[in-house]
């Protein structure tokens, strides 16, 4: 125990002293991202060619533009901002590169590494735009309800077009593809972020009590009733389980955040499997995929091969703790999905138990500096916001996660950041921008303390 005199003497924290902007940590992550996503480039050619890409230089130089050009902007724009979150950002992106380059590999008629790399590139630039355009995430409060009429737009439009893969979630012009409820997540995080904080109060209060949870009031929980009912539509007329079940999580998780109440918690499950029992029984598409997860090794019986689930499990399992190594896998017996739903299963037999958990904890850290963010945010708005839009990424791989796993049925969405898609790369990268707008925020000193040395200081805003 310390002495009086030892207290007495002890330091202080100086109020005056210059906070860490966390710049020169997150300049040394992201050029480390990097250089782990060209090692795993370098290492496909030479376990499948038994030299390194001669275009290798180029793909590295081409990510280390992107993810320095957006490092340059955040140092400008956001100071303060948490430096973990682009470098995970980078090294997710570059690993997703990596993986596809891969199955291209093994695909020779097919080459969507150079197209995900435009699509990565599309999404820095929109990363860059929303960061200097967007110097406070509070307006986005104003545009709520136009946000939430834009989101139920694009959720409606794909039901004109035809089927891909026995879902009505794509909208097809010519060559061009893009994956309308992509950009849907992102408008009705913000919608539902500025409902509830106008009404959190009214939503707290409660009624009734059953066993341990208090049910809120019949008055109130109408409109949540009638989102259910919108949701279920929409997974009905598309036959996407995925996306349903994506946005009605994102509303009871930012419900019971916003209200503290765990009865909110009881209902959307409650709901959830209701909607998820019916449709699996009314809808074909959706009934095959709960067959097949109820028995993956059912196909093999019936003597029609290996389903998609099943190839799935095969590839963890040949994949062992430390994996076959980039190159020496062979995911691609999956089939057409290999690139986008079970692209986990790639990183699972080439990279072992080991690379599938670390990037699995990459998510787990980009979701708990979200959440990180919201709780530090002192207005209602940004709080929600943020702890949503990181609610949004961890949904979205525990459901690909899981149904890649056999834990649940399969779904249909992508693995942010990872999986072939340029719609899915496109808004993440705008969810970390806004991400990273918040956290500077949160983090900035109060006006009267100096920025560090070499660090220009920002207006406020």
């Amino acid at each position: 125990m310390a002495t009086p005199s030892a207290v007495a003497t002890a330091p202080r924290p100086d109020p005056g002293r210059r906070p860490r902007s966390g710049r020169t940590t997150e300049l040394l992550l992201v050029l480390g991202a990097v250089l782990v996503a060209v090692f795993g480039y370098v290492e496909v050619g030479v376990n499948i060619d038994g030299r390194a890409p001669a275009d290798a230089a180029e793909y590295g130089a081409a990510l280390g533009v992107l993810a320095l050009l957006a490092h340059a902007v955040i140092r400008r724009r956001a100071t303060y901002a948490d430096p973990l979150l682009l470098p995970i950002a980078v090294l997710l992106n570059g690993i997703g590169l990596v993986v596809i380059y891969r199955l291209d590999r093994a695909t020779p008629n097919s080459q969507a590494a150079p197209t995900q790399l435009l699509w990565s590139t599309l999404g820095v630039a929109l990363f860059i735009t929303v960061l200097l355009l967007l110097r406070d995430h509070r307006i986005l409060q104003r545009y709520a309800y136009v946000g939430a009429l834009a989101a139920l737009v694009l959720l409606v439009l794909p039901i004109f077009f035809p089927p891909v893969y026995g879902s009505r979630i794509w909208i097809t012009l010519g060559p061009l593809s893009f994956q309308p409820g992509e950009f849907a997540k992102i408008l009705l995080a913000v919608f539902f972020a500025a409902y509830l904080a106008v009404h959190r109060d009214s939503l707290a209060l409660t009624g009734r009590r059953i066993w341990r949870w208090e049910l809120p009031r019949a008055r109130v929980i109408g409109p949540v009733l009638l989102i259910w009912a919108a949701f279920v539509g929409v997974l009905v007329l598309e036959t996407d389980l995925g996306t349903s079940l994506l946005f009605f999580g994102l509303f009871v998780v930012m419900l019971y955040v916003a209200t503290a109440r765990s009865g909110w918690i009881a209902i959307g499950l409650v709901l959830a499997a209701a909607a998820a029992v019916t449709v699996g029984w009314l809808s074909p598409h959706v009934h095959s995929r709960v067959t097949d997860w109820l028995d993956p090794l059912g196909s093999i019986a019936a003597g029609q091969g290996a389903n998609q689930i099943a190839q799935s499990l095969f590839a963890f399992a040949w994949g062992g703790i430390l994996g076959e190594g980039l190159g020496r896998g062979h995911s691609i017996l999956i089939g057409f999905a290999a690139k986008s739903d079970f692209i986990l299963a790639t990183i699972g037999e080439e990279l072992g138990l080991v690379g599938l958990v670390i990037v699995l904890l990459l998510y787990a850290l980009l979701v708990s500096r979200g959440i990180r963010t919201g709780i530090a945010l002192s207005d209602p708005f940004g709080r929600l916001l943020a702890i949503g839009l990181a609610a949004l990424i961890a949904l979205q791989v525990f459901v690909v996660a899981g149904g890649v796993l056999g834990l649940i049925p399969l779904t249909g969405l992508t693995l942010p950041f990872i999986a072939q898609g340029g719609s899915s790369v496109v808004t993440n990268w705008i969810i970390v921008a806004l991400l990273v707008r918040m956290s500077d925020l949160a983090r900035r000193p109060p006006p009267s303390v100096p920025p560090p040395p070499g660090v220009p200081a920002e207006e406020d805003g």
